[in-house]
């Protein structure tokens, strides 16, 4: 009987998680060949970015767990915010000592110039149809109404997030960990964020043993 084989991805994010281009493809490549027994091992290394970006990095991962093709996720230097979206979908979650986990927090900032376009007599004209299609501007006066919707916005995105790291780890205390604080490998298995603490060569090198490493 043939072997059972391993791919092993590696995922290196950024702000705008621009690797989900070749991961989509790489994830319809394992797809269409993987066999009963397989298994997916991803190297991942991301500390968060845009929501939407983020987002469709997780789902990708998603359609592995769609198909029953159990999936490891081995972080050796930080899955945060977006990045521990995308591993929270993982069957299993490898963390080294000392990587960055958690950060399940909702961030927006921006700088605001509008005083010093009013100090040198520049006009802003903005001009919306829709109540809240622009709420905090740059250039704008920010009112208390405009940064509440933003706050809002905010709090509804968080919470997504939130139902999505409930639905793959329902152990984990959510009221403790969805702070947007982050806490490294050793301590994130103590609060269930990781399953196993351990370096990602060790882990291949231990499946290497036993299977066939694509």
């Amino acid at each position: 009987t043939a072997r059972r084989r391993v791919f092993v991805l590696d995922f290196k994010g950024d702000i705008k998680a621009t690797a989900v281009a070749s991961l989509r493809e790489e994830i319809s490549a394992i797809l269409a060949v993987v066999r009963p027994g397989d298994e997916v091992v991803m190297r991942l290394e991301n500390f968060g970015g845009a929501v939407h970006e983020h987002g469709l990095a997780a789902s990708q991962l998603q359609r592995l767990r769609e198909h029953k093709v159990p999936l490891t996720v081995a972080v050796d230097k930080g899955a945060a915010s977006g990045g521990y979206l995308m591993a929270c979908v993982a069957n299993r979650i490898i963390a080294a000592p000392f990587a960055v986990i958690g950060s399940i927090g909702v961030i927006a900032q921006l700088p605001n110039f509008h005083r010093l376009l009013d100090a040198r007599g520049v006009d802003f004209e903005q001009i919306t149809a829709g109540r809240y299609k622009r709420t905090v501007t740059m250039f704008g006066r920010n009112t208390d109404e405009d940064r509440a919707k933003l706050k809002e916005e905010l709090e509804e995105v968080h919470g997504l997030f939130q139902q999505v790291v409930a639905a793959h780890r329902p152990g984990l205390d959510l009221e403790r960990v969805a702070t947007g604080e982050h806490w490294y490998g050793t301590r994130a298995r103590e609060l269930a964020l990781v399953d196993d603490v351990g370096a990602s060569d060790d882990h291949l090198m231990h499946l290497a043993g036993e299977a066939d490493l694509f």
